[in-house]
């Protein structure tokens, strides 16, 4: 499956390399195996020609020992090949599984497809295969000449028995692979977006039952497995009656080769052992076959799994050594910015703007403006389809993408909050990095104080050792919201970029938010805020108007306020027959 390595991904060459030592003792075991099944049919041979005809006792005696001798290695060697394709996968999945999540979440894009949400999943559907029984067949199969070669010693007949049976079988494996393999290419990625469609609906399963549309998705999903089953049974209907074919075809060869072994024997051209022999050696000469198209289906589905991978591989960035730039002193910049959606429509074009250090910026503007897109690509989160985007005049690009992300806080839209504690949650998780506890704790802990969570963290179950789950499950909107401020703040960042981080927020709630983005701007910290409440105005110094994905205005608060709400006319008052203003 890994055989054109030169064509593959720096990172699937890797994990070749990793197995290839497992697979070419595998292959030496094989052949081995190979050699003692010749062993049975030996046997068959010696006690119909030697042991009957001269009623040889110690002669018989001496031939069982050898075969319960060459049985026993063929077990044991059978064994150690199972052992060797065992360790052979988990040493696949310690070599890949971290790169393809690596890969997958260094990819923003990739965020709602297929691929970021089953990459593991196609990943163990090749892993298995390629360490599981089909590849046995693999093994096996260059020892069917091997095989014939044997069958033609017995006697020619039964060798060009052998040589047809084999190119009868290989002919039905082609037809089953022409009949099946479109079909389940199709079977596959159907049953990928059901299921991909049901766990996303299953994560909104209380949004479902509150909008009341629970036997409208259950229909939806039942469609989308209908139309996965329908593909699916007519690629096994296919397949099925191939199979059977096949192994009708394997079944009839032995037969036959038992029974023009038995004509050789009545003519006196072969010995009476051969007769079994014969059939035994042509059923093993054509089990790989049968055993490889028995297991297609499981081969085509590797085979799509493997062309995900090496895709998700081929369009991912290789990490370099990007060089160490001291720390960001607060200048953000952005150079005729574009960023395109789904289908390579523009959601933001041509934005340029210079941030000075300890600025606040206020971002506003109609709703699908553009405004989350821009912020998303100032934290990082979404990848620029043109322009440029600077930090203290180094190119976002140029940045190590984790170091850049210590110097930012960014608070998304939604809270976006992970399975863990709320402790891990605000410290962004680097308790798993093994970090020095008492360290993480002691910055956490400063974070929810500024953000104002500190004494609402407290009144939890457990306080910062609270549990959350699957996207922050067990804390309120608001809740939600202050702890995903906290974790904006984590360490003190020279950087925020927050997405309206104040519209689930009470009135308290909002008050504190003021005051904290006040001693933030004191501190000397570069703020970017989108807002839709004017409670964060009187602590902005800029406001950047953005109207269909364009920066329309951008200047000081005061003077853009104007232009965006004129003050209102003077009022005119008739008094004596005079006007007066």
């Amino acid at each position: 499956m890994l055989k054109p390595l030169r064509t593959q991904p720096a990172v699937i060459q890797t994990a070749a390399d990793a197995i290839r030592r497992h697979f070419l003792y595998a292959m030496l075991f094989s052949a081995l195996l190979n050699l003692l099944f010749i062993a049975p049919m030996l046997y068959m041979l010696q006690v119909y020609d030697r042991v009957i005809p001269t009623a040889g006792g110690i002669t018989l005696l001496f031939l069982t020992l050898v075969l319960i001798f060459a049985l026993s290695a063929l077990s044991s060697l059978d064994a150690v090949r199972s052992r060797l394709l065992v360790r052979a996968s988990v040493r696949l999945d310690r070599v890949l599984s971290g790169a393809i999540l690596d890969a997958t979440l260094a990819r923003p894009e990739l965020g709602t497809q297929r691929i970021a949400k089953q990459a593991l999943r196609e990943f163990d559907v090749l892993r298995q295969t390629l360490t599981g029984p089909v590849m046995v067949g693999v093994f096996d199969a260059p020892w069917i000449p091997v095989y014939i070669l044997i069958a033609a010693l017995i006697h020619p007949w039964i060798g060009l028995l052998a040589l047809v049976g084999a190119g009868l079988s290989l002919f039905l494996a082609w037809r089953n692979e022409r009949a099946t393999n479109e079909p389940l290419k199709l079977a596959n990625q159907a049953a990928g977006q059901a299921y991909a469609g049901f766990e996303f609906t299953v994560a909104q399963a209380d949004v479902v039952r509150a909008l009341g549309i629970r036997r409208a998705m259950v229909r939806g999903h039942l469609g989308d497995r209908h139309t996965m089953m329908q593909l699916q049974t007519d690629a096994s209907i296919n397949s099925s009656g191939l199979t059977a074919l096949s192994k009708f075809v394997r079944l009839l060869l032995q037969s036959l080769a038992l029974g023009l072994a038995a004509l050789l024997a009545i003519d006196a051209k072969v010995s009476p052992g051969a007769v079994f022999a014969s059939s035994f050696i042509v059923g093993r000469a054509l089990a790989p076959i049968d055993q490889i198209v028995g297991g297609w289906k499981g081969i085509v589905s590797a085979w799509g799994a493997y062309q995900t991978l090496r895709d998700l591989f081929v369009e991912t960035p290789a990490d370099i050594a990007l060089t160490q730039l001291p720390e960001p002193q607060g200048h953000l910049a952005t150079e005729n910015l574009g960023i395109a959606g789904p289908g390579g429509r523009p959601i933001i074009a041509g934005i340029t703007f210079n941030v000075d250090p300890g600025e606040m910026i206020a971002i506003v503007g109609p709703s699908g403006a553009g405004k989350s897109t821009l912020v998303r690509a100032l934290a990082g989160a979404a990848v620029p389809a043109a322009g440029l985007i600077r930090f203290d005049g180094a190119d976002q690009r140029n940045w190590d993408s984790e170091r850049l992300a210590e110097h930012i806080g960014y608070m998304p839209q939604e809270a976006s909050l992970f399975a863990g504690t709320v402790k891990e949650n605000i410290a962004r998780f680097r308790n798993r990095l093994g970090e020095d506890q008492a360290a993480v704790d002691e910055a956490v802990v400063e974070a929810a104080r500024t953000a104002g969570a500190h004494e609402m963290i407290l009144k939890l179950p457990g306080g910062y050792d609270y549990q959350l789950g699957l996207g922050g499950k067990g804390l309120s909107v608001g809740q939600s919201q202050r702890v995903s401020l906290a974790r904006a703040l984590f360490r003190d960042p020279q950087y925020l970029i927050l997405d309206e981080p104040n519209s689930n927020l009470d009135a308290e709630g909002d008050q504190q938010l003021v005051h904290t983005l006040e001693e933030l701007k004191k501190r000397g910290r570069t703020i970017m805020i989108v807002a839709h409440r004017l409670s964060v105005l009187p602590v902005v110094d800029r406001l950047m108007v953005v109207q269909d994905g364009r920066l329309a205005m951008f200047g000081p608060r005061d003077e853009v306020l104007r232009k965006i709400a004129p003050p209102p006319p003077p009022t005119r008052v008739v008094t004596g027959g005079k006007t007066s203003s």
